[in-house]
């Protein structure tokens, strides 16, 4: 699962990505979730630099390709994800990795 933000720790807006893999892919059903201060009612979100019209909530389920932002109040805007409309991607996970783990890569059409 995701560990919310600490008030302390909040400097800016994080949008997670699920599945957890990038480069973030259309046709894996990928879920955007906006973490920051305050109401998750006050939630904007951008496609391409152009506000989208989404009800405002901390999460999206994405059906066109672009690149996304969240904003909040409190912690302002996020940084960007892209997600792709592309048929054949090679993806690697988004978790950090140390030298000598073994890595699983997915390359899917």
């Amino acid at each position: 699962g995701w560990c919310p933000l600490s008030s302390a720790g909040a400097q800016t807006s994080q949008l997670l990505v699920k599945p957890p893999w990038r480069p973030a892919v259309l046709w894996d059903q990928v879920t955007l979730t906006c973490q920051g201060l305050g109401t998750t009612s006050a939630t904007t979100w951008y496609k391409d630099g152009q506000q989208w019209e989404q009800e405002q909530r901390d999460h999206v389920l994405v059906t066109e390709g672009g690149t996304y932002t969240c904003d909040r109040p409190s912690t302002g805007l996020s940084s960007p994800v892209r997600v792709l409309d592309d048929p054949l991607v090679l993806q690697v996970p988004t978790w950090a990795l140390l030298e000598g783990d073994t890595l699983t890569l997915r390359c899917r059409r």
